[in-house]
């Protein structure tokens, strides 16, 4: 079905993205230094970024990967989660959660999440948990931390590990602790849709030097250095090693990350101040109760009033686009992925609160270099789309 609206969008406005990352002309001239300097793979950038990165968490011990997909199965596997093992995580969150955990031989059993929050709904976490059960895979969804307290209560009673999947909250804290200086083992993602990035990227905050070693071999080979210089492998490792070109972007982007966090929070003011559309769609929680800065806010994804338009969601999102507007979606219900009803059967109406989200949520445009008024111009789109689609 066609989408109406009032006046044509306007030639002479850029398209906007729904994100982009930002990198100076210093960054860019430090890339080229090491280029020129010949050392391009691991190396003394990368033990920069990962002094940088422990300094920001507390002191604790951080190994830098190629990716937050890698970080997390290292992660699974520091904590000895394998065949035969059970961990719980939620049905709302990217797929490399899932994907890991069947990579390293265990099972994901799957648990609603929060509507609002759209983090794991710790009440099931309770009832799922079982004698198979290793660990817990939460997500601080879009930068909205988990209800940490109860999170770790829950692991501390029943003698679980805890694997933080903080892809989208770098720079997010608990209670004015950021995540990742404390808690168990936390994975940071450095994609450029996030916060921060180093072009491809993460990071596994560990408990301590033992982890990191064994971080340390589980990204590069499984190999160990013997004291005479030779090498041997003590297990299967991954080739998961960060590049210095990738470390020295994420050094200078994380001297940065309060500058721009403080960015995605005034414009996120924004689009609560501007929000006028109509019929009513259901927002994102602005913070826990009295800690709104705690949000480092990686996305702004609104559930679409989709039941009080003519519409569906690919349709909205092709009006947006005619309108020089970018969206994104997150996230797909993971019980309800091919994969999931293959090996765990999955099936619709197991996980009510991630099948509406998976159904409704698209995310709006929000990186650090958008102006007040192009937050202004996505609100005026999409009053205008749900005008012309209004039932």
């Amino acid at each position: 079905m066609s989408v109406t609206h009032s006046s044509p969008p306007s030639a002479s406005l850029p398209f906007l993205p729904f994100a982009q990352p930002e990198f100076d002309e210093s960054t860019i001239s430090g890339v080229a230094d090491v280029l020129r300097s010949r050392w391009v793979a691991s190396g003394p950038w990368v033990q920069r970024f990962e002094a940088d990165l422990s300094a920001r968490h507390g002191g604790r011990p951080v190994r830098v990967m190629n990716s937050a997909t890698a970080a997390l199965e290292i992660a699974l596997r520091i904590a000895g989660v394998g065949p035969g093992d059970e961990v719980v995580t939620s049905a709302m969150s990217f797929f490399a959660a899932v994907n890991m955990t069947e990579r390293v031989g265990a099972t994901p059993v799957f648990v609603d999440c929060d509507l609002s929050t759209r983090n794991i709904d710790l009440d099931q976490v309770e009832r799922a948990i079982t004698p198979r059960t290793r660990a817990l895979l939460p997500t601080h969804f879009a930068g909205l931390a988990c209800d940490m307290d109860r999170l770790y209560d829950i692991a501390r009673r029943h003698g679980l590990r805890v694997i933080e999947d903080a892809a989208l909250a770098i720079g997010s804290s608990w209670r004015g602790r950021p995540i990742g200086s404390f808690g168990d083992l936390v994975c940071f993602s450095f994609h450029p849709n996030k916060n921060i990035t180093s072009i491809e990227g993460g990071a596994l905050v560990v408990n301590d030097d033992t982890e990191a070693r064994m971080a340390e071999r589980w990204r590069f080979h499984g190999i160990q250095r013997l004291p005479d210089g030779t090498r041997d492998v003590t297990e299967a490792g991954g080739k998961f090693n960060l590049p210095d070109v990738n470390a020295r972007v994420g050094v200078d982007q994380l001297a940065r990350l309060d500058a721009f966090n403080a960015r995605r929070r005034e414009l996120v003011g924004r689009y609560f101040e501007r929000w006028r559309a109509e019929p009513t769609a259901l927002l994102p929680l602005r913070g826990h109760a009295g800690d709104e800065a705690g949000h480092s806010w990686n996305m702004f994804a609104p559930l679409l009033p989709l039941d009080a338009l003519t519409i569906t969601r690919q349709q909205f999102m092709a009006a947006m686009h005619e309108r020089g507007i970018g969206t994104g979606m997150s996230y797909e219900p993971l019980h309800l992925t091919q994969l999931a009803r293959a090996r765990w059967g999955g099936r619709e109406g197991q996980h009510p609160n991630a099948e509406r989200i998976g159904r409704e949520t698209v995310t709006l445009p929000l990186f650090t270099t958008m102006r007040i008024e192009d937050v202004d111009r996505v609100c005026d789109a999409v009053a205008d789309v749900f005008a012309g689609a209004r039932r």
